[in-house]
């Protein structure tokens, strides 16, 4: 359990505030993930009585090479009526201190204390009388479905934007690299390896290029970090739980691309797929994570469906918003209901407007 936290402004204004959360030291040194959250100037809808607001909390992990900066998605859990928080993992983004190495770890359970951590300082180190909502992006993903499955009875629901649950070789590449790979990080665990990563995504989401979102190319590189032999065999072994199946407690919501474009050169269809994953395996592989999983595919939606353009970006939002009322409807985690509370007003609009988490 976190001390006291200290927020303070966030890099990206408008509402957002920051927290750093201590996590010890190791052989690089001080070791920190920072906890953000979005609390503007209330509507005057967050007073009406019994508002969802004080039941339902949202907590966002990015993937590999990334850091929180989408502040489209906090504003619309705000609209939703939920509490929004993301976490920038240890050595990544705001948490990234000099001399460490980017993203590194050599176990996903590592994350552990980083998710504890940021709980604690929701309010959520125990049993909590409000929901709980963990939404991840591609690594973010895989690492919150691994907790989730090690920690049952903790969330309300999980969903994941395009989570990596699978390797690009498909199981069967998987199975031949991880022995190679796991003994190359025995004798050299952080030996770079060969850069894949050609920009491409990048250059489908970066205003500076052909995309429309501004963000530190510093805390997110054109072409991604370093990857190591100990991390990737962290990865991997993550890949072969899912693919053995795991028995996620709570409803599954994995929102993913129509289409993915691997290719070695640049094309303009790379403006509307994924170009990281092979979606159709994720797909699968979403299967495997609990008894209640819905998947949904959107036409023209990038790997991070929420910084896709439109009318993807709606349509990912929209399926959130009525999945939710669904999937929530049934918690055995949701606060009893108190007097005045409003039903809900029917479907969010893809922009956040109206509705709540009812």
């Amino acid at each position: 359990m976190v001390g006291p936290v200290e927020w303070r402004p966030d890099v990206l204004g408008g509402g957002f505030q920051q927290a750093t959360l201590p996590l010890g030291h190791d052989a690089e040194g001080e070791v920190v993930a920072t906890l953000v959250r979005y609390e503007p100037w209330p509507h005057l809808a967050d007073l009406r009585p019994g508002r969802p607001a004080e039941e339902t909390d949202v907590l966002y992990v990015h993937g590999w090479s990334d850091y929180f900066f989408q502040t489209g998605l906090a504003r619309f859990w705000h609209e939703q009526g939920a509490r929004f928080f993301a976490l920038d993992l240890r050595k990544y983004g705001r948490s990234l201190r000099p001399g460490q190495t980017p993203g590194f770890v050599d176990s996903l359970n590592t994350y552990d204390d980083d998710i504890e951590a940021a709980l604690s300082a929701m309010g959520h180190a125990e049993r909590s009388h409000r929901r709980l909502i963990l939404l991840g992006h591609s690594t973010g993903g895989l690492t919150l479905s691994l907790w989730a499955d090690r920690h049952p009875g903790r969330a309300s629901a999980l969903i994941l934007n395009s989570p990596w649950l699978e390797f690009q070789a498909h199981s069967a590449g998987r199975a031949m690299l991880a022995p190679l790979v796991d003994l190359q990080s025995r004798i050299e665990p952080k030996a770079a390896m060969p850069n894949v990563d050609l920009g491409f995504y990048t250059r489908s989401v970066s205003r500076t290029l052909d995309g429309e979102w501004d963000y530190d190319l510093a805390w997110r590189p054109v072409r991604g970090f370093t990857v190591y032999p100990a991390w990737l065999t962290a990865v991997l072994a993550g890949h072969t739980r899912v693919a053995a199946g795991l028995a996620i407690d709570v409803p599954v919501l994995t929102l993913l691309s129509a289409r993915s474009t691997l290719l070695p050169y640049w094309t303009p269809d790379m403006l509307g797929s994924d170009v990281v994953l092979l979606v159709q395996d994720i797909a699968v592989r979403s299967l495997r994570l609990a008894p209640t999983v819905t998947v949904a595919r959107i036409d023209g939606a990038l790997h991070d469906v929420f910084l896709s353009r439109e009318p993807a970006r709606s349509a990912a939002y929209g399926q959130v918003a009525r999945w939710l009322r669904g999937a929530l409807s049934g918690s055995s985690r949701t606060a009893p209901p108190r007097p005045g509370r409003r039903p809900s007003r029917g479907p969010l609009s893809p922009e956040g407007r109206p509705g709540s988490l009812s």
